[in-house]
């Protein structure tokens, strides 16, 4: 197997030291060793979060826990908000549950959700849940979630759902602050730890629907969860050696500074975008681009696959084509997670080169 620097959206760069906390022993997850670790954990993703009511951990993919937030938060009718693919999947899993739902779309793929039409959409009093993107991987797209959150104070009973899969650790999220009654993501993207953990926040509103839900399953039952989290344990056996690594990560992310961190995030973010108008242009609107990546549109008409082989090949790096639709009418540049500035401007210099660019 080759191994290559990975500059996709993910899964992340994970520092040798990180997967090396996933030799520690193995410990059983209901004795009072897992306990202590595992509330050790919890606060300090509480504390990341600014969560004061509960932070879940659930050994999953986050769209397992995105269909969990629908099963335990919806009871009347949701509303979808998506400016591309992975704001759809929420739709695709509200309809697989069961649940009467409407999808709100953006104008078109690469422009973001406006919050006037969120507010008009609830202002009819139909939908008891929304749900929405921080940030959509598939356009390069990321959303005003302080203005979403503005709109939402006006709409108390409704749940706010929110897929911060791509944008949790790059950026602040104070979900307290924000009304977030659900905030979920998967730790494999800007935390640049191993995939296989999904964190999640759930206010004390969202548990007391979850109370008064039907037909809301097992694994993801936010009950359930609460009963395990009261006893510093998980409903099912946890994936523990990814746990060690979470914890560990969560560490070096404090010791780094979240706000260092941000700052980081948006400085490869700045360059990367400076670059992809310079060579190419951008496909998000303006305004509301991602800071964990940048979608390049493909003006050059260039075969991306071949850019990606000639990377792979030559640099052991690894880019990734447009996604869906907009594969080779797109590439996606991950710089998110552990990755610097430098390692940043090493990968353009190369597609540079590819592009027969001298660099400056």
């Amino acid at each position: 197997m080759k191994f290559r620097k990975l500059f996709i959206p993910g899964p992340t760069e994970v520092r040798e030291d990180v997967l090396e906390r996933m030799a520690w022993p193995m410990i059983g997850h209901r004795g009072a060793d897992f306990a202590e670790f595992f509330r050790g954990l919890t606060e300090k993703l509480k504390r990341f979060l600014n969560a004061k009511d509960y932070v879940f951990v659930s050994t999953s993919a986050s769209t397992g826990v995105m269909e969990g937030a629908i099963l335990n938060c919806v009871e009347k009718r949701c509303l979808n908000v998506t400016c591309g693919a992975f704001g759809e999947r929420w739709h695709q899993i509200t309809k697989a549950c069961g649940r009467e739902a409407d999808i709100l779309q953006s104008e078109e793929w690469g422009k973001a959700n406006r919050v006037e039409e969120v507010d008009k959409a609830l202002a009819t009093g139909k939908y008891d849940a929304v749900t929405m993107q921080v940030n959509e991987t598939s356009t390069g797209i990321m959303n005003d979630y302080y203005a979403f959150a503005e709109v939402m104070k006006k709409y108390p009973d409704v749940m706010f759902l929110v897929d911060a899969v791509s944008a949790m650790a790059a950026v602040d999220i104070n979900v307290d602050e924000l009304g977030m009654d659900v905030c979920l993501a998967g730790v494999q993207k800007a935390f640049a730890a191993p995939p296989g953990i999904a964190v999640f926040s759930v206010s004390e509103k969202a548990m007391e629907k979850s109370k008064r839900v039907a037909r809301k399953g097992y694994y993801f039952d936010f009950e359930v969860f609460k009963k395990y989290f009261d006893k510093g344990q998980t409903p099912t056996t946890p994936a523990i050696s990814q746990l060690y690594a979470l914890d560990y990560k969560m560490d070096q992310i404090f010791e780094e500074g979240p706000e260092n961190r941000y700052q980081r995030h948006v400085q490869m973010a700045e360059y990367a975008r400076a670059w992809a108008k310079d060579r190419f242009d951008t496909f998000a609107e303006e305004g509301y681009q991602s800071v964990t990546l940048t979608t390049v549109r493909n003006s050059r008409a260039i075969a991306v696959a071949d850019l990606v082989k000639f990377l792979e090949e030559k640099y052991s790096l690894e880019l990734a084509n447009g996604y869906g639709k907009l594969k080779e009418k797109t590439f996606r540049i991950g710089h998110m997670g552990d990755l610097t500035l430098d390692e940043v401007k090493d990968l353009l210099s190369r597609i540079d080169e590819y592009l027969g660019i001298k660099s400056g």
